[in-house]
């Protein structure tokens, strides 16, 4: 699988959504290498933000709602920006056993959380974690973002801080 072409298919998606004044972030699932559902930030441009709708939690919920048995073990996700720990929890509940991500997110990020460390729903758990793919182009999508005065999400936050001091 070619994990570049995916991740600049994600890219696409967050540069849709911060032409929409969104967060940056996209997300596809990716089955056979085929794209079979995916999701944009959405939430992050008006004054009142939504923290449930995230790239993944919508690529997810388009998942579900797919009339084939597709097994999400087999699948792979692409996120342009690591997941948090709601989105982190979502997908390995939903199966979904490879991880892919450009950008760490060095304030919410879930990635690297010790799942034998927490419950049993979760410690036997096996996901493959495959981080920085297309990083520096996921970089500058955030650096643009951060850099609009325009765009208020996480204004003044630490990863405001960490993306633009790269």
């Amino acid at each position: 699988m070619d994990f570049n072409f995916f991740m600049r298919k994600a890219l696409d998606l967050a540069k849709t959504a911060m032409a929409a004044g969104e967060f940056p972030v996209g997300c596809l699932i990716v089955n056979e290498n085929n794209i079979i559902a995916k999701g944009t930030r959405t939430g992050t441009a008006h004054v009142s933000t939504n923290e449930i709708d995230h790239a993944e939690i919508l690529a997810l919920k388009q998942f579900y709602g797919l009339k084939t048995n597709t097994d999400p073990g087999q699948t792979v996700l692409f996120c342009t920006m690591e997941p948090c720990l709601m989105c982190f929890g979502a997908i390995l509940l939903s199966g979904i056993r490879t991880i892919v991500y450009a950008y760490e997110d060095a304030m919410g990020g879930a990635t690297r959380v010790d799942l034998s460390a927490i419950s049993p729903l979760y410690k036997d758990i096996r996901i493959k974690i495959i981080p920085h793919v297309l990083r520096e182009e996921s970089l500058k999508l955030f650096q643009e973002y951060f850099s609009n005065p325009e765009n208020t999400y996480w204004k003044g936050s630490f990863l405001e801080q960490y993306t633009l001091n790269q």
